[in-house]
C-alpha cells in the first residue's frame, strides 16, 4: 500500500480539498482521487525529509494556546490603536532560541507573525537568534520568557 500511495495523509487531504472545492459527484470523486494519487506519487521526486513531528496532546495544547493568544492580542492591539494613551514604545528584541528543527522554527515564525502586535523579522541561524518586532514593547525580558515558555517549549516537545 505504501508503494501505491507513499503519502496517504497528503492523498486524503488533497482528495477532501478537491471534493470541497468542486462538489460531490461521481466524476469529481473519480478525478479527485486520481489527482490526489498522482500528486502523492509526484512527491516522491521531491524526497521530503522527515519533519520529526510527533502528534500528541502537546499539539492540542499549542493550538488552544495560540488561538487564545491571537484573540487576546487582537483585543490589545485594537485598544492601542483605537484608544492611544501616552507614548507607546515599539521596538525589536533579540530572542535566543533552542529550536534547531527547521519545521519547528517555521511553526514558531507563523505563530509569532499571526499574533497581532508581533512580527518575525529575521533568523540568524549561526547565532540561533530571532529578531522580532513588538508593537508594545514594555519589558524585553518578559517577552523573551513568554515566547520561550509558551511556544518554544511546546514546539520542542512536538518536533524534537
Amino acid at each position: 500500500m505504501r508503494r501505491l500511495l507513499p503519502f496517504p495523509f497528503l492523498t486524503l487531504c488533497l482528495f477532501v480539498m478537491w471534493i470541497l472545492l468542486t462538489g460531490f459527484s461521481p466524476g469529481h470523486v473519480l478525478l479527485g482521487g486520481l489527482v490526489a494519487a498522482l500528486v502523492s506519487r509526484a512527491m516522491l521526486a521531491l524526497k521530503p525529509e522527515d519533519t520529526g513531528f510527533r502528534p500528541g496532546l502537546a499539539v492540542l495544547r499549542l493550538v488552544a494556546l495560540v488561538s487564545a493568544d491571537i484573540v487576546r492580542s487582537n483585543i490589545a492591539v485594537a485598544r492601542i490603536v483605537l484608544f492611544p494613551r501616552g507614548e507607546r514604545k515599539s521596538g525589536f528584541l533579540h530572542l535566543p532560541v533552542d529550536l534547531r528543527n527547521p519545521h519547528a522554527l517555521a511553526a514558531l515564525a507563523i505563530i509569532i507573525t499571526a499574533t497581532p502586535g508581533t512580527l518575525w523579522v529575521q533568523h540568524d541561524a549561526s547565532r540561533h537568534v530571532i529578531l522580532i518586532h513588538v508593537l508594545d514593547l514594555v519589558d524585553e525580558e518578559q517577552w523573551i520568557q513568554l515566547i520561550k515558555d509558551r511556544y518554544e517549549r511546546l514546539l520542542m516537545e512536538i518536533f524534537e
